[in-house]
């Protein structure tokens, strides 16, 4: 069973039910009472006749695929409850995130770039050309671009973005469309859809900034962003780094595993199923806090070098108590168990030859490594390189920064 959520344990629970009293006047909040005739024009109170696709246009007849930020005003939604249940804001996310970055002793540069549809990408820059150390022909390097994993953000590659610029290259990372500082919409409940809005909003962020070619470094759910992108824009990455990467082997057929899963998973898994993967966290309200430092006391040691206080617990409970966006978009896809809709290994035979590729792992890592051996099979002759680090669990980059920040150096290296 191979359960990717990354940043808690999820004890998962969902958002209340909308209240429809402010959607038809003079109706109960049981969803049951609702007069759909008002809400549709010429349909009947029977909530199974209602047309979703005359609601929300693209979307099919099934309750389970309608959008309700679509159906209902934002103001009745998740953002104007949440913040009186869980204390957090955009604010106090840019204040946790400042303190985990207060440390960087790069030219750091900010900004959100604007990748179409009103939405934006939040953004961090280093500018290696400014290192003390930095060659005479930096400014013709490749830049490295950083995507984080799922209930990530860019705060957390606070241990890499000094050591990955230092010799003169940029170093760029971003929060993942619907995480992090980035717009928080209403992704596709397609899987395949899903996916291409990620993939969309990185080539626009790309070509936003102007860059001509990247090495693509993506962890978890950033690793599978990262090949995903490099499936539809080749040519421009020049080297995909996949740090322990989420989505890539295919679900296992039950003759297949290595042990039966209890009965009593599979009920939990029915019942949870429905819910977003960090519902929980939310659902505590102002007891999430004390729930991160609770269930995840390591990213406190992983940062021990920079932080002796909760910085990191605070910016990760931030993080993901906002308003769930490509928190749901993840969550859409997968199947039960954290396995990928859409997994990847099967679809990178048609990456060009030349595309070089490194994997990266964890010596103690609970993440299925054969992943990697799989890609080396299906692309013999072009360049796959796994790299396992010594120490290290799924948290690569935190766990044993040195060491990660050195073995991607000399993967920078290779390109130029």
């Amino acid at each position: 069973m191979y359960l990717p959520l990354d940043i808690i344990v999820s004890v998962s629970g969902c958002a209340p039910s909308t209240p429809t009293s402010g959607v038809v006047p003079g109706r109960c909040d049981s969803m049951d009472s609702v007069c759909w005739s008002c809400v549709v024009p010429g349909r009947c109170d029977s909530m199974d006749r209602v047309c979703w696709s005359c609601v929300v246009p693209g979307c099919c007849d099934s309750m389970d695929n309608v959008c309700w930020l679509c159906v209902f005003p934002r103001s009745l939604w998740i953002p104007n409850w949440l913040p009186a249940w869980c204390p957090t804001s955009e604010s106090q996310l840019r204040a946790a995130e400042d303190r985990m970055l207060r440390c960087i002793e790069g030219r750091l540069s900010k900004q959100f770039v604007d990748v179409g549809n009103g939405n934006q990408l939040w953004t961090l820059a280093v500018d290696g050309s400014v290192a003390a150390d930095a060659p005479a022909a930096c400014h013709h390097k490749t830049p490295v671009v950083l995507l984080h994993g799922f209930g990530g953000g860019v705060g957390l590659w606070a241990l890499n973005l000094d050591a990955l610029s230092r010799r003169g290259r940029s170093v760029y990372a971003l929060d993942l469309l619907g995480f992090g500082q980035s717009s928080r919409p209403c992704f596709p409940t397609d899987a395949e859809a899903a996916e291409a809005l990620f993939v969309d909003a990185i080539e626009r962020w790309r070509a936003q900034l102007g860059l001509e070619a990247m090495i693509l470094l993506g962890h978890n759910l950033g690793g599978y962003l990262a090949a995903s992108y490099a499936l539809r824009h080749p040519r421009r990455v020049k080297h995909i780094v996949l740090v322990e990467p989420w989505g890539f082997p295919e679900r296992p057929a039950m003759s297949d595993q290595d042990r039966p899963v209890p009965v009593w998973i599979k009920a939990l898994g029915a019942m949870l199923s429905p819910l977003n993967p960090l519902a929980g966290l939310r659902m505590v309200g102002p007891l999430g806090l004390t729930l991160v430092q609770t269930l995840r006391p390591d990213f406190k040691k992983k940062f021990a070098s920079m932080f002796v206080d909760n910085t990191v617990s605070e910016y990760i409970y931030h993080l993901n108590v906002q308003a769930p966006s490509g928190e749901t978009a993840f969550k859409n896809m997968t199947l039960p168990y954290g396995w990928a809709k859409r997994p990847l290994l099967r679809r990178l035979g048609s990456l060009p030859p030349d595309a070089p590729i490194t994997l990266v792992y964890g010596s103690r890592s609970s993440i299925d490594g054969h992943s990697g051996c799989g890609v080396q099979e299906m692309r013999r002759g072009s360049h796959v390189e796994i790299i396992t680090i010594r120490g290290a669990g799924h948290y690569v980059y935190a766990d044993q920064p040195d060491d990660f920040n050195q073995r991607v150096l000399e993967v920078c290296h290779q390109v130029d």
